[in-house]
Formats: structure tokens, C-alpha cells, sequence
């Protein structure tokens, strides 16, 4: 007797709802796809992924010279062909960095230039969705940044023992010419003690900004040596010509005008030194100024004084004996023109050299300027201008509808690319698309309720999961993503394996899903999860949204019951593991009417009769 077990064994226990359970399910309808980043042909892109059923598509044109191939109205039929399939979509910026840097460096015009590029895409991409807010993924930054890592190992200094993390690299970049400086952790070996000692990242920063500004004093210093030191010569020869005349000597007219230009002279080469020390010395100031040392300062009594205002004091200092030797040039020049005589140069130089003595006093009071600056606190002050002014531009064009700008934490190592430097950047954006709507006569709440609504995050997890190449576990991951989720707009939800950029889908890598889901869930995250999976077909040439489906339990039915993830229960008859249209179900039972035997209607001829033993006619 034939066993049909063998053929459909049935699936029972598909009806415990444990079988094979995630710990959560995504709907389908919150999951999405991203298009092509190498082609403007984006109408194309989207058509293709709508026809594989994906209801959410992202535009992701990366490149800004080809998002700006694409056709004008493309985003338009892109809306249109949404809005007939109930479809959605939203928009990936190209990456360029907002802070304002290039492969040349830092500058002004090209963080207002970069400005300028955004308020542009984002305007545009409210094409896509016209009708209400749509997230616009701008990446934080597209430039080289810090790096942690556990705080064990031979290169932790006996103080941070205790510590779960500490810096282990770090990105600096130069205030002045907008250049990246690279500071690991490393061993030194100084003069001052024995044997090597550990040399952290913010020891090397802070080593960079004193001997750079004590290098600028001590050259300064060394001008001004020169300087006196023409003077004193000067002043000899002056010395020399009083000494004959008292001893009786006869100076003549030709000796004493020969002398005068002598002195006139070295009177002239000292202002030009002088002059030179106090064009260095107005840099010096400026940078003072600007770049003032941020932490505090301990006296030689163990008092800690604010660096800041201490700074302040002395420049002020500075100004008000700079002023005196303005207004003392001036009264100067001034009585020299009443008598109607020559400006006593040697007066003017003597009261320049005196008032440099001063200003060098002065300025080895102030403490090293921080020139160099980390690179992550000085993207987010840049970055922060740019992102709230591209806020601020599309919220007076849109109002409520304007689209939502969400802040992507880059690959980890970029800078801004932990939570807590994400969190930084977007309470600082939001922070001055406040102020900015007030000085427009906005009202600070309305201002503030706007700020929140319109600025977050766009949290990439498998960008955050590179973290793992430096040694960390699952558990920091998730607790990056707890430190972000209240902030999150938008997911985009990758799976790797910590070690390089990939983009798996989610369940195909090492990452903690379970947990990010739970974290966002809990912070009542209601956007949409999108999965990036340009590198995924390249290698497979096959869509991959079955498997992100299945990797997050996304349930075959609109109303619930069986996952994707619980296809493969099914038993053989209907999928899973083994072929659907196996050959034994068509010996048995035929695959139509045509191939029953002659005696039962069908057409196949010949064989044994099923009813007499006897062959088909």
C-alpha cells in the first residue's frame, strides 16, 4: 500500500505562534527597498521594485551629479505611480558633507555652497511626497572621525582602568587651514621619566595646541630680540657721538649729519622689525580670540579658574595698552605739526618696543588656543549651521508639509558615527532652527514643536555595527541604538558582520535585531524600515526582499498568523525545503484530466487496468 505521508506530512505545528519565533514581526507594509544609486533613470528603479510587491521605496541617488541627471518630472511620475499602487517612497541625499568639507579641506564657501546643494534636493524631493512630510536621509558627515574601543589591552594608562571604553583614535583638524590631523593612542617615551608611558588621543591634541602656540610666542620673541638688538646698536652710535662732544671733540656738520642718518636708519630697520612682530602678534591675537581654551586651568595653588574668561581678561588687557599707543602716536603726530618739525621717530620706536614687551607678556598668560580642534565637535558646529538653515528653508516654503531632514549616522569611523555624536548634532540643529524661526517672529513653542517634528535621525544599523571591529559586543549596539531610538525618524535596516560596510539583509550577519527592533519599538517608532540592497543583488542577481521578509518575521497575511520566516514548516507539499511539484504526486494523482488513465475519462493510453487488472484501450 502507498504511503502519502512521504508526500504531504502536514504542518500542526504551524499553529503554535512560538514555532520558530524572532522575538518580533515587521509588516511588510513598514518594510521597503532602495533603488539603484548608479542610474538617474529613478521612475525605472522604483516601477521595478513596485512590481516585486515592495510597497515602500527609496530614491537613493548618492551622487550628486547624477541626481541631477534625473528628468524634472520624474519625481513627479514617481508620486503619480505611487499614489496609484498605494505605494510610498522616500529620498536618500547625496552625500556630500554638510560641515563643509572636500578632499581639499575645510572652508566657508564650501559649507555654504554644500548649503545651497541641499535646500535644492530637498526641495525637490518634495516632488515625492506633496501631501505631507516625507524623511530625507543627509548623511552627518562624509569625513574621517573618531574611533572607541574597550578600555583593556597593554596601551590603557593605569586611570582609565575601570573605564568601559576610551579613544583610541582621533581625528583632529586644523581651525585655520581646514586640514585632518590623525592622534592614535600610542606609547611615548619622554625625557621626564623613565621607561615608555602611554600617550592617549586627547594628550597628543592638547601636545599639538600647546607647542604650536609656544612655537608662535617663542618666534615672536625671537623678532623682537632682533629688534632691540638693532636698537641698542643704534642707541651706541648716538652714545658714541654724545661721549666726543663732551670730551671736547669737534664734531663736525658732516660728522653729526653722517651720524643722524646712522641712527635714522637703524631707527627705520627697528620699526621694520618691530612693525613685522606686530603683524605676527595681531595673528596671534585673532587666534587667541577665536580658538580659546575650552578647559578649565589649575593654579600654581591648586585653584581651577575658568580657561575662557581668563583668556578674555588678558586680551582685554591687550586692547586697552594698544589703544594707549594709538592715542599716543596720534598726539605725537599731532604736536609734531604744530611746532612744524619731524616726528621724534626714536620716541615712536622706544614706546612700539615697550608696548611689544607687554603684548608678549601677555599673550604667554593665555593659554594654548585650540587651533586644533576635534573633528567631531567642530563638524557638529558646521554641520548644525547648514542642516538648520536647510530646515528653517524648506519649513517657510512647506509649512507642515515640508519634508523631514534626517540626520544618517555614516560607517563607523567617520566622524559623528556613534549615537551620542548623532544625538549631539540633531539637539544642536534643532537648537538654531529654533533660534532662527524666533528672530522671524515665530513663537519659541510653536518654533520648538516644529524643530522636533522635522529634524531626527536616520539610524543605519549595519553602519553602527562596524563598531564591532574594535572589539565591542552586541550589547553596545543595542545600547547605541537605545541612546538614539527617541530621536529616530527613519531605519535603515542593514545586517553584517562588523568588520566591513556590507549590507546583508536582516538575520544574514551577526547583528542584534531582536534587541534594535525592541529599542525602537519602545521608543515608539512608527517610520519605515528600509533595506539597502544595491551590494546584495550585485553579488546574487536576485531580489533579496524574500529574505528581508523572512529575516523580519514579516507575516504572510495582511491579517497575521503564519510568517515568512515559518515558511519553510510548511512541508514539502506546499514549499520549504523540498521541490513543490515532486514527480510521485504526478504518477499518483495526475497533473489534469488529460493524463488520467482512458477507463476514468483521461487520455493516457495503455498500462493495467485500475479496476480489472487488465490493459487500457
Amino acid at each position: 500500500m502507498v504511503s502519502y505521508e512521504s508526500i504531504y506530512p502536514g504542518a500542526t505545528f504551524l499553529l503554535d505562534p512560538e514555532y520558530q519565533s524572532q522575538g518580533y514581526n515587521v509588516a511588510a507594509a513598514d518594510i521597503g527597498a532602495t533603488t539603484s544609486i548608479q542610474t538617474a533613470n529613478q521612475l525605472k528603479e522604483v516601477n521595478n521594485l513596485l512590481n516585486q510587491g515592495i510597497q515602500t521605496t527609496e530614491v537613493s541617488t548618492i551622487n550628486p551629479e547624477v541626481f541631477e541627471m534625473m528628468p524634472k518630472d520624474h519625481l513627479k511620475e514617481i508620486h503619480r505611480l505611487n499614489k496609484l499602487t498605494g505605494a510610498e517612497s522616500t529620498l536618500h541625499a547625496p552625500t556630500l558633507d554638510p560641515s563643509g568639507f572636500t578632499q581639499q579641506g575645510w572652508s566657508k564657501s564650501n559649507r555654504v555652497l554644500v548649503e545651497k546643494q541641499f535646500s535644492d534636493f530637498v526641495e525637490r524631493s518634495h516632488e515625492l511626497s506633496p501631501d505631507g512630510s516625507m524623511p530625507v536621509t543627509i548623511h552627518a558627515s562624509v569625513i574621517p572621525g573618531s574611533e572607541m574601543m574597550p578600555a583593556k589591552g597593554p596601551l590603557i594608562k593605569k586611570e582609565e582602568k575601570g573605564k568601559k571604553e576610551v579613544m583610541q583614535k582621533m581625528i583632529a583638524v586644523d581651525q585655520e587651514t581646514g586640514q585632518f590631523i590623525p592622534l592614535e593612542r600610542d606609547v611615548l617615551y619622554s625625557q621626564h621619566k623613565k621607561g615608555p608611558e602611554i600617550n592617549t588621543p586627547q594628550e597628543r591634541l592638547d601636545m599639538a595646541n600647546n607647542s604650536k602656540w609656544i612655537q608662535a610666542v617663542t618666534n615672536l620673541g625671537f623678532y623682537k630680540k632682533e629688534a632691540d638688538e638693532v636698537l641698542r646698536n643704534s642707541d651706541a652710535g648716538m652714545q658714541q657721538l654724545k661721549q666726543k662732544m663732551e670730551a671736547g671733540e669737534k664734531i663736525t656738520t658732516k660728522d653729526a649729519k653722517q651720524f643722524k642718518q646712522i641712527q635714522q636708519y637703524q631707527l627705520g630697520k627697528t620699526k621694520l622689525f618691530l612693525d613685522n612682530v606686530d603683524t605676527s602678534f595681531r595673528t596671534l591675537f585673532e587666534q587667541a580670540a577665536k580658538y580659546p581654551h575650552e578647559e578649565p586651568l589649575e593654579t600654581r595653588d591648586g585653584r581651577k579658574i575658568d580657561a575662557k574668561k581668563h583668556t578674555k581678561k588678558v586680551l582685554n588687557h591687550i586692547r586697552e595698552d594698544y589703544a594707549k599707543h594709538r592715542k599716543m602716536l596720534v598726539n605725537e603726530y599731532r604736536k609734531a605739526d604744530r611746532e612744524g618739525r619731524e616726528v621724534d621717530n626714536e620716541k615712536i620706536v622706544l614706546a612700539q618696543s615697550r608696548l611689544v614687551d607687554q603684548a608678549l607678556t601677555n599673550l604667554r598668560e593665555i593659554p594654548s588656543p585650540m587651533q586644533y580642534k576635534k573633528v567631531e565637535e567642530f563638524a557638529k558646529d558646521k554641520a548644525s549651521e547648514t542642516l538648520s538653515n536647510v530646515a528653517v528653508n524648506a519649513y517657510k516654503k512647506f509649512g507642515a508639509k515640508a519634508p523631514i531632514i534626517s540626520i544618517e549616522n555614516p560607517p563607523y569611523g567617520s566622524a559623528i558615527s556613534d549615537a551620542e555624536n548623532l544625538k549631539g548634532l540633531i539637539k544642536k540643529t534643532r537648537r538654531k532652527f529654533v533660534q532662527k524661526l524666533v528672530n522671524q517672529g515665530r513663537s519659541k513653542s510653536e518654533a520648538q514643536k516644529q524643530a522636533k517634528r522635522l529634524i531626527g535621525a536616520t539610524w543605519d544599523t549595519s553602519h553602527i555595527s562596524m563598531m564591532r571591529k574594535q572589539g565591542f559586543g552586541k550589547d553596545k549596539i543595542t545600547a547605541e541604538t537605545r541612546k538614539i531610538a527617541p530621536y529616530v525618524k527613519h531605519v535603515h535596516l542593514n545586517d553584517n558582520f562588523g568588520s566591513t560596510h556590507t549590507d546583508l539583509p536582516p538575520g544574514k550577519g551577526n547583528l542584534p535585531m531582536s534587541e534594535i527592533i525592541k529599542e525602537l519599538d519602545k521608543a515608539k517608532f512608527k517610520g519605515k524600515k528600509i533595506f539597502e540592497g544595491g551590494g546584495f543583488f550585485q553579488h546574487f542577481q536576485t531580489s533579496p526582499m524574500p529574505q528581508v521578509l523572512e529575516g523580519v518575521g514579516s507575516p504572510l497575511y495582511s491579517t497575521g498568523g503564519v510568517t515568512w520566516n515559518q515558511v519553510g514548516g510548511l512541508g514539502n507539499y506546499y514549499g520549504g525545503q523540498g521541490p513543490i511539484n515532486t514527480p510521485i504526486h504526478h504518477s499518483t494523482y495526475g497533473a489534469g484530466f488529460t493524463t488520467l488513465p482512458a477507463d476514468l475519462g483521461g487520455e493516457m493510453a495503455g498500462g493495467q487496468s485500475r479496476f480489472a487488472g487488465t490493459p487500457n484501450q
